[in-house]
């Protein structure tokens, strides 16, 4: 098994590796790309009174594939919002007490028929986020494949979640890394910190090669 794998580490990447360097690069690429003003998920444009309004302030969030939502953790504590979203399925890639992190757990969704996945995940170049790729990407799988709706948050919805959903696309759409990045980008204004980019990096190097060892 040893051998297998380092066989595959091996082989040779048509147009050569992934690097963090070109995922950043695609980051820049997109810079200003975001689509056009979208109305929030859940809103309808065409009313126009101010309790409506008001009810829009303390939201966050956008649909970054079909299915899937990114936003940040206030919006994840509006239970009655995610709920006007269809959301079965709330991944929490911040959670804890501490600065930084969004303090909600099962407890908080069991009111609701809400699907709940909490990770303690510190937005640290340094920190191993790839550890969880594949639990992530299955947990979101589950709720766009059951015709359910994964809202995916951290605090503030740009880092974290983001290369949780990004591994997602991955993983089981075989989207490659820049892929990814330009089409979560057109939705949301992501930006996984250096290390998190060097992780995807490398996930779409394995992934690459896997691809390469089928054919």
């Amino acid at each position: 098994m040893m051998r297998r794998m380092q066989d595959n580490d091996r082989l040779s990447l048509p147009g050569g590796e992934t690097t963090e360097r070109q995922l950043t690069l695609a980051i820049w690429a997109t810079a200003g790309k975001k689509m056009e003003f979208k109305p929030l998920p859940g809103f309808d444009p065409s009313l126009d009174n101010l309790q409506y309004y008001r009810a829009q302030q303390d939201i966050d969030c956008d649909e970054v594939y079909p299915g899937i939502y990114i936003g940040d953790g206030v919006t994840a504590k509006n239970k009655k919002y995610l709920k006007i979203l269809g959301i079965t399925h709330v991944l929490n890639a911040a959670e804890g007490k501490r600065y930084g992190c969004v303090n909600t757990d099962n407890n908080y969704y069991a009111d609701t028929t809400m699907k709940y996945l909490g990770l303690q995940i510190t937005d640290l170049p340094s920190v191993d986020i790839g550890k969880y790729f594949y639990i992530v990407a299955n947990f979101i799988d589950e709720a766009v494949s059951s015709g359910g709706k994964a809202f995916v948050h951290c605090m503030q919805g740009v880092s974290r979640s983001a290369t949780c959903v990004l591994a997602y696309l991955m993983i089981k759409k075989n989207m490659l890394a820049t892929d990814a990045i330009h089409l979560v980008r057109t939705n949301r204004d992501v930006h996984p910190n250096d290390g998190f980019l060097r992780q995807l990096a490398e996930l779409d190097n394995r992934l690459r090669r896997q691809r390469l060892q089928l054919h």
